[in-house]
């Protein structure tokens, strides 16, 4: 046994104010016992036998490969939902792998709508049903939990997760010191700036959990087999060329399926090389230490210092603590044996948590260890599970790389998992956990939707974000904060041009995008530098950092004004965006239109240079994106800007940040329906610049050879022109609600026509203008963002966008039935837009107030510099369980809740900035 201010001095022996003044003794040094703290474990119950616990069938629906929390919860949940032929492979026993070392905590508040919502499932799940199912207690423990906050901005980010609880009926309090000290005596408050309490947190036993599950999931008829390795998969490529799961291949038999699940935690990424599929993700080790008993700890709850990087889990009449630190170990060569195991907790590494767990709870500092427990996790670039079908092989799909949450998300994502495999997608909004998100697999011309291939493939980019996702795991989330590890992959064809004028770079998936422009001069992304970590020297003098620390706020950014000056010289007189980020799709083939009808929910069959916004939708009409797509003549073999093809073509432009999701669902539609017609993919070859303002067509009109007048160049049209003797594709269109064009060009010529366009405007006052400065300009002008204002569980009736709905044509496509139907019945929660006459900034996950009752939540806001206000969207619904009519939102009294604070709000049914769509027309 050893004391912890033992263990902290054996790792380093420099002097600390708060060390024991007891004399150092080397005999009693830091414990080498290693085990977990759960009074019972499924190893207890018997070692593997090398035989499985029964024979495997020869076929199933479904193979769940993974016996720890994803498994189990994925299992029972396929099984509840009436689904058979549910099949569960465990190479040892349950939990061996990660799972049964976990610490097992559940918070109930994160900084996402969607996160609250899977992590009310888990608690659901645990806490009522199972002991309901089966008679059995899960060691679901309610003891609360407790966040603590030692500065005013990690206090408003507590105060913010309070806001959005409110929506959800998650109970919650903002303590002072002397209130904490009330609710947690042995707890050290002299530094605290406050806490956040909330009473339902808990913590969960992994054997009993994952026990319990099997049982019920068994009762509802699925299979599970322990010690039964899966040793191959097959994949097989059907007659359109599309690979599909054959088969599961086990020491045993092999069984025939058509779907497996990846749920193998850290050897996720074997199984997935079984089919291959890339698995983006890393092992590390992650530690916590088990004290000897405390006297006066029970039943207080589990505490989390983010500032220190440190929890305290309650663990009986003991503590496990544990953290996050700067420089993890990374598990370089995964064990296919490892079950059951632990590795030797590294003092030197771990030594970084004891300052600041003795610091806030004293009576650690004369506490034994009891053990050490230190095991493998896996860690994603982003962050962020591993979910969803995989883009190489249909019927492939994942559930892993969870960061240490797995028990904690599990039940919310298990659930949406089986819904995914059985329904073809999530109930819930997942595109921040799909795997078929944002990557393009060139080979295949198969998406993965979260991680380029140039990001999957790049062993040094998966190794830099996982350590800088781990790293920051504790940081507080605030609005404008960019990575600083795997920077400069993609970049567009004005990226260096920018640099040197000063543009401060935002990264989106690989992208180096213009976000703001400093008039302090260039502000360049360095190579990682690991925070200082595994003996790398930080960057001194860093611009780019200190310019994202200064925007370390929840206040408006000092950066506000520079914002401003873009944003009124757009509205002004014009500004250049650099979007070249965007995705640019062509769709062609014989069957082209037949495939565009299904796909977009508008009419785009109309004669080339026509240009139409639309949105996809999925079956239960739910936006899977919006876009714009342009009816195209044939071009020449080879051309970017107008390729050769046969039969119809339409030009699809795409904001990139959700480009490689849509060409994800443009694909599985093509290759479900059989759709003679290919998809192509040019957004590397072109790059795309959007000239906005009302002094857009004097510029241009000196650049472009053609006649920009309304009546020669109409709004929502295109063509193919000349700009200062280069061919590119004009479109007059606007994501900022100006009279302005786009200027789609072949990558070689885009810093040249860049510079004819500057120069043509130098003398109108042209400025170059970022990202930051679209996002306020568009919501003030109403335009939606997908994935913000628009997700897969929106419809456009809900989202005000039914006029992209082809509705009153015959014409049928994917999702009609359903906004037909939601049409008919009538709309329970709509979008509405809100305007706050206080100038208060707002970020989204505010909570919404009507007439006294909390009705929604924003889901985007920002400031809008020519109305001079707040502007905010969300989603409100009638608590009486009525529709949300027009006359619902005029009739209602608002205030919106942004830290605790409310705000008198005013709701818009129309947009507040050029309502009539004016501009936009060239009417000023």
């Amino acid at each position: 046994m050893s004391h912890l201010s033992r263990a902290w001095r054996a790792a380093a022996p420099l002097p600390a104010p708060w060390r024991s003044p007891r004399p150092f003794s080397s005999a009693s040094g830091p414990t080498a016992k290693k085990s977990v703290p759960y009074q019972k474990t499924l190893q207890e119950e018997g070692a593997g036998s090398g035989e499985p616990s029964r024979p495997p069938p020869a076929s199933a629906q479904v193979v769940v490969v993974g016996g720890g929390s994803l498994g189990c919860q994925t299992t029972y949940h396929l099984a509840k939902m009436g689904l058979g032929g549910v099949l569960l492979l465990e190479r040892d026993r349950l939990t061996s792998g990660t799972t049964w070392h976990t610490a097992g905590l559940l918070w109930q508040l994160r900084p996402s709508d969607v996160e609250v919502e899977l992590l009310a499932h888990t608690r659901d799940v645990v806490s009522r049903d199972l002991p309901a199912e089966t008679g059995l207690h899960t060691g679901w423990v309610q003891n609360g939990g407790l966040f603590i906050a030692s500065n005013k901005q990690r206090l408003d980010e507590y105060k913010r997760l309070m806001s959005l609880g409110k929506v959800y009926g998650v109970e919650s309090h903002v303590l002072t010191p002397s209130q904490t000290k009330d609710l947690y005596p042995l707890m050290n408050t002299a530094d605290l700036y406050g806490t956040l309490y909330v009473p339902k947190d808990g913590t969960m036993d992994p054997a009993g959990t994952c026990s319990t599950l099997a049982r019920a999931a068994a009762a509802r008829g699925a299979t599970i087999i322990e010690n039964c390795p899966v040793t191959g998969i097959q994949v097989r490529t059907d007659d359109l060329g599309v690979k599909r799961v054959h088969a599961v291949e086990t020491a045993h038999g092999t069984i025939q399926t058509p779907c497996v699940v990846n749920c193998a935690g850290v050897w996720a990424r074997a199984l997935g090389r079984l089919a291959g599929v890339h698995v983006p993700l890393v092992g590390m080790h992650h530690a916590y230490v088990v004290t000897e008993r405390i006297e006066g700890i029970q039943n207080m709850p589990n505490v989390r210092d983010h500032d220190a990087s440190v929890y305290l889990r309650l663990q009986g009449d003991a503590l496990s603590v544990g953290g996050y630190e700067s420089n993890p170990i990374f598990w370089e060569e995964v064990s296919e044996k490892f079950a059951f195991g632990l590795f030797d907790l590294d003092w030197d590494v771990f030594m970084q948590h004891i300052e600041g767990a003795v610091n806030r709870v004293p009576v650690l500092e004369k506490t034994g260890i009891k053990s050490t427990v230190c095991g493998p996790e896996s860690f994603t670039a982003d962050h962020k599970p591993l979910m969803g079908e995989a883009p190489e092989v249909r019927g492939f799909f994942l559930g892993c790389g969870f960061n240490s949450a797995g028990m904690m998300l599990g039940g919310g994502c298990g659930r949406e998992l089986a819904h995914w495999i059985i329904h073809g997608r999530p109930e819930k909004d997942m595109y921040g956990y799909d795997i078929r998100q944002v990557t393009l697999n060139v080979a295949l011309s198969l998406p993965s939707r979260r991680f380029h291939h140039s990001l999957t493939d790049n062993n040094r980019w998966i190794r830099e974000r996982s350590h800088e996702s781990y790293a920051k795991n504790y940081s507080v989330v605030f609005p404008h904060d960019e990575p600083l590890a795997g920077r400069n992959v993609r970049k567009d064809p004005l990226h260096e041009e920018l640099l040197r004028q000063g543009c401060v770079f935002q990264e989106r998936h690989g992208w180096e995008r213009p976000g703001w422009f400093s008039p302090g001069g260039a502000a360049p992304v360095l190579d990682y530098d690991y925070y200082g970590a595994y003996g790398r020297q930080r960057h001194k003098d860093y611009t780019y950092n200190r310019l994202l620390g200064d925007e370390y706020t929840f206040d408006f950014p000092p950066h506000h004004d520079i914002i401003k000056r873009e944003c009124l010289t757009c509205r002004n007189a014009l500004a250049l965006f650099d979007m070249s980020y965007f995705g640019k799709f062509y769709l062609v083939g014989p069957e082209a239109t037949k495939a565009a009808d299904w796909l977009f929910s508008a009419d785009v069959s109309k004669a080339p240079g026509s240009t139409v916004y639309t949105c996809m939708l999925n079956q239960r009409g739910g936006v899977e994106s919006d876009l714009t797509v342009s009816r195209i003549s044939p071009g020449a073999p080879g051309s970017p800007l107008a390729p050769a093809f046969e039969g119809d073509g339409y030009y699809l432009a795409i904001g990139g940040a959700v480009a490689q999701h849509n060409w994800s669902h443009i694909t599985t539609v093509l290759q479900d329906m059989k759709f003679q017609c290919k998809l192509l993919d040019c957004s590397e070859e072109l790059g795309m610049m959007s000239i906005q303002g009302p002094l857009s067509r004097a510029v241009l009109q000196e650049v472009l050879d053609t006649d920009l007048s309304n009546e020669a160049f109409p709004f929502s049209t295109h063509k193919i022109t000349t700009a200062a003797g280069f061919q590119v594709r004009a479109m007059r269109l606007s994501f900022v609600g100006e009279m302005g064009w786009e200027l789609h060009v072949p990558r070689a010529d885009c810093v040249k026509v860049y510079r004819a366009v500057m120069q043509a405007g130098a003398r109108h006052g042209i400025a170059n203008a970022g990202y930051r400065a679209i996002d306020s300009l568009s919501i003030e002008k109403g335009y939606r963002h997908w994935h913000a204002d628009l997700r897969p569980n929106d419809t456009p009736l809900e989202a005000g966008l039914a006029f992209t709905c082809k509705l009153k044509s015959s014409i049928p496509f994917l999702g009609r039935e359903a906004v037909e139907a939601q049409k008919a019945k009538g709309i329970f929660r709509r979008l509405v837009c809100f305007t706050t006459e206080e100038k208060v900034p707002m970020f989204g996950l505010e909570a919404i107030w009507r007439d006294g009752k909390v009705v929604g939540h924003i889901r985007r806001a920002d400031f809008g510099f020519a109305i001079d206000k707040t502007i905010a969207y969300g989603y409100i619904r009638d608590p009486a369980g009525g529709p949300v009519s027009l006359d619902f939102v005029k009739s209602g009294s608002y205030e919106l809740e942004r830290m605790g604070v409310t705000f008198p709000a005013r709701a818009h049914t129309k947009s507040p900035f050029d309502p009539d769509n004016k501009r936009v027309k060239g009417f000023y």
